[in-house]
């Protein structure tokens, strides 16, 4: 899948300058079941001394070393530790300047292929990305998220483009716990509801495409991710790991920042300040969507909103996505806690910004709280606090 269409630019939604640039996918992508085997011969295009990122996919490292020395490569290895961190960065930067590396290959999930590809950015070498889960699609994105060694999120970075080269390993993905495609599930989902909030009314051509994509992403995990986790490695399976890994990829690359993310993902960075590492990043983000859901239910009064709650709470229930905070590991989550999420959601560039309204920090406290309320309760934005956590989450 070779795009040269659009050449070797980033796309910035930031700006209403009329010079803009993109980054919209991957130079390459090779998908299929059993491709990595072949696959490493388009990794010898792009360098002769590849660094390895990877953390705890030995296996997959291990399987690869002979078909890359067959290809006459000399390959180094080194893990990325428990997250994609700045001590992380400083150290690989290190061993690939050691190594002499002209190529970056990144093996493994959402955090090892960020840190791979900002490493590659630091250095200004091309990057390979060989997802081993369908968890996010972090193997396609122009885009690296940063967290402090304890999990929780600090920045994100945007790169000058896409991977050079993605390998989608059907069989290497298969061996992932489910646990990591239902949170992919999550992830991808939120692509519609934060660009139809975000950018639905916007009339540039390429975001339009961005929001009607999210939409076909949409509708196809609805459809679909309940068949395909009864069913894996199916048909019906391989065309969800292509929508979590891969569309979803598309709509952030076409539609830029103000497609990828809006509330749901700044609750997302809110809770990893709180929750360390007892959740994965997509199932954060399914419950980011319920928040930013009640948020339009209770602030704006939208009873499509509500209705789309109430779906996806039926959805995320079939699946095993996360309804509430007990459900990411936070039932006794205290007050404070709350509060301290709440505050890194809403700080001043936070992502919840590009809602179409003011979001204060009560409001959002109580969105929290209150995921799984009936429908009837849109007026119970200001008691829901002052009956306490544990009331409103049963």
């Amino acid at each position: 899948m070779d795009t040269q269409l659009f050449s070797h630019q980033t796309l910035s939604t930031q700006t209403s300058s009329p010079s803009f640039t993109l980054a919209v996918a991957p130079a390459k992508v090779i998908r299929g079941s059993g491709v990595l085997s072949g696959a490493v011969a388009e990794i010898a295009r792009l360098g002769s001394r590849p660094l390895i990122v990877t953390g705890k996919h030995i296996a997959t490292v291990q399987q690869m070393q002979p078909l890359l020395e067959a290809q006459q490569l000399h390959p180094a290895q080194a893990s990325y530790g428990a997250d994609c961190c700045e001590a992380s960065l400083k150290s690989l930067k290190k061993a690939a300047k050691e190594h002499k590396a002209d190529a970056i290959v990144g093996v493994g999930g959402g955090k090892a292929l960020d840190t791979a590809k900002l490493v590659a950015h630091q250095l200004e070498l091309p990057v390979v990305t060989i997802p081993t889960s369908a968890a996010t699609c972090a193997a396609w994105s122009a885009l690296s998220n940063v967290y402090s060694p304890e999990g929780a999120f600090l920045y994100d970075v945007a790169l000058s483009r896409c991977p050079d080269l993605l390998i989608l390993d059907y069989d290497l993905i298969q061996t992932a716990p489910q646990r990591t495609l239902v949170a992919g599930i999550g992830d991808a989902i939120a692509k519609w509801y934060e660009a139809s909030v975000s950018s639905g009314h916007l009339q540039q051509t390429l975001i339009i495409a961005a929001v009607q994509q999210a939409r076909v992403l949409r509708d196809i995990l609805l459809q679909k991710s309940t068949v395909a986790l009864q069913q894996s490695g199916s048909e019906v399976w391989q065309e969800v790991v292509d929508a979590t890994v891969l569309l979803a990829g598309v709509i952030g690359g076409l539609g830029g920042a103000q497609c990828r993310t809006v509330a749901a993902h700044a609750v997302h960075n809110g809770l990893t300040h709180v929750s360390g590492h007892s959740s994965i990043h997509g199932e954060k983000v399914a419950y980011g969507i319920l928040v930013q859901l009640r948020l339009e239910e209770t602030i704006q009064g939208n009873q499509l909103a509500a209705t789309a709650r109430q779906q996806l709470l039926k959805f995320y229930a079939e699946i095993g996505l996360p309804q509430k905070l007990a459900d990411l590991g936070l039932g006794n989550i205290t007050l404070s806690e709350l509060q301290t999420a709440a505050e890194i959601a809403l700080a001043p560039n936070s992502d919840i910004h590009r809602l179409p309204f003011k979001v204060a920090l009560e409001q959002l406290m109580a969105a929290m709280v209150s995921t799984t309320a009936p429908t009837d309760s849109r007026d119970s934005t200001s008691r829901v606090l002052t009956r306490g956590i544990d009331e409103v989450e049963e």
